[in-house]
């Protein structure tokens, strides 16, 4: 599984307590399973729950929540965009201590598919597909209300 370290090398890079004091970042896979329809190849989807959890943490909730909300948004963007998955989706505990430090811990329902196939020698073949991505020119940032003039309408970059 690619995901969880994916994360972990992620949040390490975007939040700056945590560079400085990554043992205080825990990741834990729970409820793991495996799916195959059994259909012409081995290939395969992982489905678990990632606990993250950050220990003695100094820094605001949201120096977490937006690089993860980033992260999410790239690897498993259905957690965001799908109405019912992010309903029941990302998922926090908070114990906060006396010294205005928390222990946080999240989870996130994450799924990863594995790809079995064959290459021109015969050998077995093993992928971790990325997840699907957003159409590019909806990320433009003048595809906003207002950035076209009177904000009552929207207009679709070409």
């Amino acid at each position: 599984m690619n995901k969880p370290e994916s994360l972990r090398a992620h949040l390490l890079k975007t939040v700056q307590d945590l560079r400085h004091n990554p043992d205080r970042l825990l990741i834990f896979i729970d409820n793991g399973k495996v799916r195959c329809t059994a259909a012409a190849s081995l290939s395969f989807e992982y489905s678990f729950d990632l606990q993250v959890i950050l220990t003695d943490f100094a820094g605001h909730p949201d120096s977490i929540m937006l690089p993860l909300l980033g992260w999410l948004s790239v690897h498993q963007s259905e957690l965001l965009e799908n109405l019912y998955k992010s309903a029941e989706g990302i998922q926090f505990e908070a114990d906060i201590l006396d010294n205005s430090k928390v222990d946080l811990s999240l989870t996130l329902p994450l799924t990863e598919r594995v790809v079995v196939g064959k290459d021109d020698a015969g050998n077995t073949t093993i992928r971790h597909p990325g997840e699907p991505q957003r159409i590019a020119s909806f990320l433009d940032p003048t595809w906003i209300p207002g950035a076209q003039g009177t904000g009552s309408e929207w207009v679709v970059p070409q």
